[in-house]
């Protein structure tokens, strides 16, 4: 039987002949109370923070154990980590879920603008604008998302942000506006 492009692309990550192997899969997860470093994050600038987590000397957010989020590296203004495309992010029609791509876009961007924040100061997402471009699979391999702030005012911060496959080509890029929460 002929296979559409579609077909092809989805069935190239199949094992074996291209068949699907219907077994039943698990995955179990770990993570730390995410409040209980709070008191010690309210003294640290956003960059020490993102720092600390990308060294192992702070507990991974557990968004990052969840998506399996790693390699997280920071400098003021720009976040760079990695996540490896994994059947567990696949959507009904054999994709990694869009919602995945724009977690991670969401991820880098904001973290980028945390980077640049002062200790105490919070942020949350007011805004995400995210671009497909390209479908990811099993074989886009180790994605990486990178963060970079464009403007950071008192109240409000913007940010772009680049998702790739382990190839380097773009899957989808974005922009984001942040809400700084100073304390008054």
């Amino acid at each position: 039987m002929a296979r559409n492009a579609w077909e092809r692309v989805i069935l190239a990550d199949l094992p074996g002949k291209g068949e699907p192997v219907h077994t039943a899969r698990e995955r179990t997860i770990q993570w730390e109370d995410p409040l209980a470093h709070l008191p010690q994050t309210m003294t640290m600038t956003g960059l020490e923070y993102l720092q600390a987590i990308g060294t192992g000397d702070m507990p991974h957010p557990p968004i990052m154990a969840l998506l399996g989020i790693d390699g997280l590296s920071a400098e003021a203004g720009r976040v760079e980590f990695t996540c490896t495309a994994a059947e567990y992010h696949y959507n009904p029609i054999g994709l990694v879920h869009g919602g995945v791509l724009a977690t991670l876009l969401d991820s880098a961007m904001s973290c980028a603008v945390h980077s640049t924040l002062e200790a105490g100061v919070g942020y949350t997402t007011l805004e995400v604008k995210v671009n497909f471009v390209r479908g990811a699979t099993l074989a886009s391999g180790r994605m990486r998302a990178f963060g970079e702030t464009i403007h950071v005012g008192r109240t409000v911060a913007t940010a772009q942000g680049r998702l790739t496959d382990g190839e380097g080509r773009l899957l989808a890029h974005g922009t984001t506006t942040c809400l700084i929460m100073r304390q008054t």
